[in-house]
């Protein structure tokens, strides 16, 4: 059996409309990360892959908004997903704008 990867991390985010941003709402890494990700893809939530994303969003306690500096590259994730769901081409995840990226 192989033992999950301890870096291995997950962050799940929600949004409802009238909210000022979206929150976390779990996450974890090693198995606790595994699971969170095993339940979104059972629940068919997409499951994007930002392992910079991802870092910076685990400094965001359980049930808090990301932070105003994640707005832009949260909304650009969240356009992309729009657009595939509502059956856009297939095109490649966008260049996240994060904080501190050159």
């Amino acid at each position: 059996m192989k033992k999950p990867d301890s870096q291995h991390l997950a962050v799940a985010l929600a949004y409802s409309a009238g909210k000022v941003a979206p929150q976390v709402v779990a996450k974890g890494r090693g198995l606790l990360a595994e699971a969170i990700i095993a339940r979104a893809k059972d629940a068919g939530v997409y499951v994007h892959e930002s392992p910079e994303l991802v870092s910076l969003l685990m400094q965001v306690d359980l049930d808090q908004h990301i932070p105003p500096e994640l707005y832009f590259a949260v909304a650009e994730l969240l356009a992309w997903i729009y657009r595939l769901e509502k059956g856009g081409t297939e095109q490649p995840a966008p260049q996240l704008s994060l904080p501190g990226a050159a």
